[in-house]
């Protein structure tokens, strides 16, 4: 771990240019040596400590419709060339003009962005609702917010940058935006003190969820996964008891748990599509179903069940609005095993491995790259 503390070597040590993994298209990501980025007016030069390899990183590696769009084009929103990665931690090295002292940042603190950049002028903006912003600019989508999978990468004008805690271990700062994404999630399903709440999928997100809904201190606290050792962190992150679908059937246990009505909350962490059928199944009448995942292709499911047969509420969960601030003080509070959490940290020359281990899911969990 090279992370400096002295401002003035910071500053000093600015490069001219550096490596950064640039997309060109599905399957045709590149290690490049790229000029520096300058901080314009408002904006702030960091240096990347790791940068998070996220699932929907693999569903753009292998071209996902949902990101590419159709073979024509349409409705693509990648804007390639562009420098990947949305999960970061970083270091602060240099302000643009205006923009020392904003945010409370300094040369040498650790800090964290928010992986959307508003616009602050759309309806959405307008309307309070920053994390659904039209123009939708991601660090690593869009032209206007490259990503950070590099040795620097800048913070723009309107960015909502959050510095961390001394004595937080910076590396954990890694884990703050897919956390934040799973506080969101639990602040969707409102949960209540009687609850039976169920987590499938306890990838880093889902054991995040369950960390997250412990503090909430529902009834009973589920996970669901088909990895045994996954199962174990659960525990460890606050689950009263797990379930793996692949030795019992998880419907008929909740179900039997809860006096035959199911759980209140299904909360569907996992990217599978059986796991929704599974959760429309599981959940009682007039249930919570929240849905987090990003698919790979379509899902089918009886969609009577959520009205005529059960009147469920159906939610989904996007981004992590108004939860940094909670996520950063959760790692900082030990509320999870992160050392566990983050199983690897590649070399950045390592990306399509970190891509490939993630796609695979069978051997990691928090995969990160080091610039």
């Amino acid at each position: 771990m090279n992370i400096q503390s002295n401002p003035e070597t910071l500053a000093q040590a600015i490069p001219e240019t550096m490596k950064a993994v640039v997309c060109h298209g599905p399957r045709d990501y590149r290690l490049e040596q790229v000029p520096v980025p300058k901080p314009g007016p408002g904006e702030v030069l960091v240096k990347v400590i790791l940068a998070g390899v996220c699932a929907s990183d693999g569903k753009c590696y292998d071209g996902a419709p949902k990101i590419w769009g159709s073979n024509d084009g349409q409705g693509r929103y990648i804007e390639p060339p562009i420098t990947v990665g949305h999960e970061f931690v970083a270091q602060v090295v240099q302000f643009g003009e205006g923009a020392e002292g904003r945010d409370g940042l300094k040369v040498g603190d650790h800090v964290c962005s928010e992986q959307i950049v508003p616009c602050g002028e759309c309806l959405y903006c307008k309307e309070g609702l920053y994390w659904l912003c039209e123009p939708h600019d991601i660090y690593g989508f869009h032209q206007r917010t490259p990503g950070s999978w590099a040795e620097y990468m800048v913070f723009p004008r309107k960015a909502l940058n959050y510095k961390l805690p001394e004595g937080m271990d910076p590396e954990h700062g890694v884990f703050v935006e897919p956390l934040g994404c799973a506080v969101h999630t639990i602040n969707r399903a409102e949960l209540r003190f009687n609850d039976t709440v169920v987590i499938a999928g306890c990838g880093s997100l889902g054991l995040g969820m369950v960390a997250a809904a412990r503090m909430k201190n529902p009834k009973r606290l589920i996970a669901l996964d088909l990895h045994p050792a996954r199962l174990d962190l659960a525990k460890r992150c606050g689950a009263d008891m797990t379930i793996n679908p692949r030795e019992e059937d998880a419907v008929a246990k909740v179900k039997e748990l809860t006096g035959g009505y199911g759980c209140d909350v299904y909360v569907e962490a996992t990217g599978a599509p059986r796991a929704v059928t599974q959760g429309l199944d599981m959940i009682r009448k007039r249930g919570r179903f929240i849905e987090f995942s990003v698919f790979r292709e379509a899902v089918t499911a009886d969609w009577s069940i959520i009205g005529d047969t059960k009147e469920l509420d159906i939610k989904g969960v996007h981004l992590s609005p108004y939860a940094y601030e909670t996520a950063i003080r959760m790692i900082a509070e030990g509320r999870l095993p992160m050392d566990e959490i983050i199983t690897h940290k590649l070399p950045l020359e390592e990306f399509e491995l970190g891509i490939q281990m993630v796609i695979d899911g069978s051997s990691s969990l928090k995969v990160t790259l080091r610039p």
